[in-house]
C-alpha cells in the first residue's frame, strides 16, 4: 500500500493525520500533490462503517480546510513576488499560481469556493489572494464558505455511498484509483511532458545512485 494512498493515511494517523493532510493541501505550497477529494470520500464511506464518528470527521476536515487557507492567505502576503520569481522545480511549477491568478481575476473571490473542488487549485487559490492583498474580511468569509461546503458534502457523499452500496469494501479500491487518476493524472502528464522537470528528475535520481 503506498504511503501516500488515502488507505495508507487513514490507516497509520487516523483523524489526526487526515486533518494534517486537509491543513496541507489547502494553502501550504508543497500539499497540492496530496489526495485531497479522494481522501474525503473515503474518510466518509469508514465513517459509515463505524471507523469514526462522521460528524467528529466532518468537523475535523472543515476547521483543517480553513486553516489551511488561511495559511496560503498569508503565505502569498508575505512571500507572493518570490513566488513568481521561484524556478519551476520537478513538483513545482510556477504555472500552478498562474493558473490560479487567471482564475481570481476571472471570478474573483468566489475562486475560494470555486477552487476548493478543483485539484491543484485549491492549493494555490488562497495564496495567489494573498498575493492580491484581497481584503481578509471578504477572504474569510469566502475561505469559511468554502471550506465548510467541500468538506461537508465531499465527506457525506462518502459516508451516503457507504450506507447504501453492500459490500463496498470490495470496490472502495478501484474507485480511489479512478479518483486519483482523474485527480492527478493532469499533473503527471505536465511533469513528464515538461523537459526541465524530467531533466530535474533524470539528475536527482543519478544523484541517488551514486
Amino acid at each position: 500500500m503506498h504511503l501516500l494512498s488515502p488507505e495508507a493515511i487513514i490507516a497509520t494517523g487516523g483523524l489526526t493525520l487526515i486533518a494534517f493532510i486537509v491543513f496541507a493541501e489547502s494553502g501550504l505550497l508543497f500539499g497540492f500533490f496530496f489526495p485531497g477529494d479522494t481522501l474525503l470520500l473515503l474518510t466518509g464511506i469508514l465513517a459509515a462503517q463505524g471507523q469514526f464518528s462522521i460528524t467528529l470527521a466532518i468537523l475535523t476536515i472543515v476547521v483543517s480546510a480553513i486553516l489551511g487557507g488561511i495559511s496560503g492567505y498569508y503565505i502569498g502576503l508575505k512571500f507572493g513576488p518570490k513566488l513568481f520569481k521561484k524556478e519551476d522545480g520537478i513538483i513545482f511549477r510556477k504555472e500552478y499560481v498562474q493558473k490560479s491568478e487567471d482564475f481570481y481575476e476571472k471570478h474573483g473571490g468566489k475562486t475560494i469556493i470555486f477552487a476548493r473542488f478543483i485539484p491543484v487549485m485549491r492549493t494555490f487559490a488562497p495564496v495567489v489572494a494573498g498575493v492580491g492583498n484581497m481584503n481578509i474580511k471578504k477572504f474569510m468569509v469566502y475561505n469559511i464558505i468554502g471550506g465548510i461546503f467541500w468538506g461537508v458534502s465531499i465527506t457525506s457523499l462518502g459516508y451516503f455511498f457507504g450506507t447504501k452500496i453492500p459490500n463496498i469494501d470490495a470496490i472502495v479500491f478501484p474507485v480511489v484509483l479512478l479518483v486519483m487518476i482523474l485527480s492527478f493524472g493532469p499533473t503527471i502528464y505536465h511533469i513528464a511532458k515538461n523537459p526541465r522537470s524530467r531533466e530535474l528528475l533524470r539528475k536527482k535520481l543519478f544523484r541517488s545512485r551514486r
